[in-house]
């Protein structure tokens, strides 16, 4: 078997639909929170994809590539994010959150879980892309 595959742990079955359908869930209940907030869709679409820019870390090696892209991937940044909008009543942070929750919960609901540093396809939601196939 491959080294990879045993090194790295990944969700199946319901756990694997569970997670997924938590991500949908995320994605439709950020966007929802948002339009409801009365956000710009300007600025939706503007931020929406910022955070795969972290997939250039991936140019300088699959551990500083996977360790950047869980940091723009993971809850941590946003929800303090709007923990902080609500206590400091600032819509731009607010907005800003609700973006990046809404991006990391289609990624989730698409397959695209959080990265091992064996290479951009193995996620704690299973592998990804060709790999995935294989």
């Amino acid at each position: 078997m491959d080294d990879a595959v045993t090194e790295t742990g990944a969700a199946t079955g319901g756990v694997r639909l569970l997670l997924r359908l938590e991500g949908l869930t995320l994605f439709a209940g950020m966007t929802l929170l948002y339009a409801t907030w009365g956000g710009s869709w300007t600025l939706y679409l503007l931020l929406f994809l910022v955070p795969d820019l972290s997939f250039l870390a991936y140019l300088s090696s699959p551990k500083f590539g996977a360790m950047v892209y869980n940091a723009a991937h993971s809850y941590l940044a946003p929800v303090t994010l709007m923990t902080l909008g609500f206590g400091f009543a600032s819509p731009f942070t607010l907005s800003i959150a609700l973006i990046w929750l809404a991006h990391i919960g289609i990624d989730r609901a698409l397959g695209y879980g959080l990265k091992y540093s064996a290479g951009f396809g193995f996620t704690h939601l299973g592998r990804i892309g060709r790999q995935a196939r294989t």
